[in-house]
Order: C-alpha cells, then sequence, then structure tokens
C-alpha cells in the first residue's frame, strides 16, 4: 500500500460518514494541514497522527504479509 492509497482510504471513509475535513481534524486532535497533506498522500506523515485519524473514522491499521521480503513491492 502506497501512501497515496492510503490517503484515498482516509478520504473515502470521512466523506463516507459526511465529515469535513475541520471536523475530522477536531474529532481527532489533528491540525487541519496535517488532514489535508494525509488526504494528498503525503508520504512523511507521523504514525501516531496517523493513527489518530483512523480511530476517530473508526478504522485500524493492519500488517499483512503479502510477499517474500526483498521480493519488491505488495500488488
Amino acid at each position: 500500500m502506497t501512501s497515496l492509497e492510503i490517503g484515498r482510504a482516509v478520504r473515502n471513509a470521512r466523506k463516507s460518514m459526511g465529515l469535513r475535513q475541520p471536523e475530522l481534524a477536531a474529532a481527532a486532535g489533528v491540525g487541519l494541514r496535517f488532514l489535508v497533506e494525509l488526504e494528498r498522500g503525503k508520504a512523511t506523515i507521523q504514525l501516531d497522527r496517523l493513527l489518530a485519524v483512523l480511530q476517530a473514522l473508526g478504522l485500524d491499521l493492519r500488517l499483512v504479509e503479502c510477499r517474500r521480503p526483498f521480493d519488491g513491492p505488495c500488488q
């Protein structure tokens, strides 16, 4: 999964809940700028803030093995 895909997933979840960006940012305790950058796929976001946004959306982050190490990116 890429940072762009994570951003799209967050945006889609937010929209499906009928939330605007400022509302989600406030609910998650993060800044609006952070949320905008997250949804745009910025690759250098802070993990603790990402987890706060996911929690506010009722989502969880899971790690799933999808390839052997060093075989390249997951598909």
